[in-house]
């Protein structure tokens, strides 16, 4: 009788994690947003969009961790003074939108559905942190730093590194021998083979989060450079979702808004009988 043959899968946790997401990795990379932004089209206001995002996405995830951080599912894992984020995202944020950031930073509906499923994992489903974490803080350590050099160029931000303390890890004298560290702590995590494989599936959804939050992003920038395209007549504007066109009053140049030809309807329509009773009576006349 034919003895099984071995899982193909990889046995070390990060090579399975990096085997079992490599196509949808290729395809975060390939939306259109992180495409743009890999060939150097960037603009302050796509970045600003995009660092808002990981605000919310990293004080979701480090909330989660600290919630979790004595857990023997993450313990291992945790390097809060290496690797977290969320205090330099809120240097970013107070240099791209001022002292009062707070009150103003976007939140748009991609980044609470990450945010929301952080949450969901850190509270019913901890092991699953795991597959977060490998996500996000490898990627920062690899593609990260050359993301932070094409902003810094594209955007001429000061070589100080302000509006870029999310990229700095002051704390790691070499990204290389880290990411090794952190992985031969991934390894060495003690899962079953159930808990094993919802681990690299939540990893592939993290992956597709992410890339639902570029695609959004991507759509927001459109739609923003649409309603100032010169090309739209003045006084129209376009139902969202819809392919019919919202007529609105035009502003005069002393800014009050002229009547367009429904709102002169009634006129128009006591003038027509007006006329017609006064041709009735000349016939009449005409008549007689």
């Amino acid at each position: 009788m034919e003895r099984p043959q071995p899982d193909s899968m990889p046995q070390d946790l990060s090579e399975a994690l990096k085997e079992a997401t490599k196509e949808v990795h290729i395809q975060a990379e390939n939306a259109e947003f992180m495409k743009n932004f890999q060939k150097g089209q960037v603009t302050r206001e796509g970045f600003k969009l995009v660092m808002a995002s990981l605000f919310h996405v990293y004080k979701a995830l480090e909330e989660e961790i600290e919630r979790n951080k004595e857990n023997p599912v993450y313990a291992p894992l945790y390097f809060p003074e290496d690797l977290h984020r969320t205090a330099a995202l809120e240097q970013d944020m107070a240099f791209w939108y001022g002292p009062r950031w707070q009150e103003v930073v976007p939140y748009t509906q991609a980044t609470r559905r990450y945010v929301q499923r952080l949450q969901e994992v850190g509270c019913k489903e901890p092991e699953l942190l795991v597959a977060h974490a490998y996500t996000r803080y490898l990627g920062d350590l690899s593609g990260g730093q050359v993301l932070k050099k094409i902003a810094q160029k594209a955007l001429d931000l000061p070589s100080s590194g302000e509006g870029l303390a999310f990229f700095t890890f002051p704390n790691i004298a070499s990204a290389t021998k880290f990411k090794q560290l952190y992985r031969s702590r991934m390894n060495s995590l003690e899962m079953t083979p159930e808990v094993r494989h919802r681990v690299i599936e939540e990893a592939k959804t993290a992956f597709l989060l992410n890339i639902q939050l570029f695609e959004e992003l991507q759509e927001l920038l459109t739609q923003k450079a649409e309603d100032r395209s010169p090309s739209q007549a003045p006084g129209v504007r376009r139902r969202a979702g819809s392919g019919t066109q919202d007529l609105t009053p035009t502003e005069t140049a002393r800014g009050k808004p002229q009547l367009n030809i429904l709102s002169q309807a009634p006129l128009i329509r006591w003038v027509l009988t007006l006329s017609f009773l006064v041709a009735t009576v000349a016939m009449g006349l005409y008549a007689m």
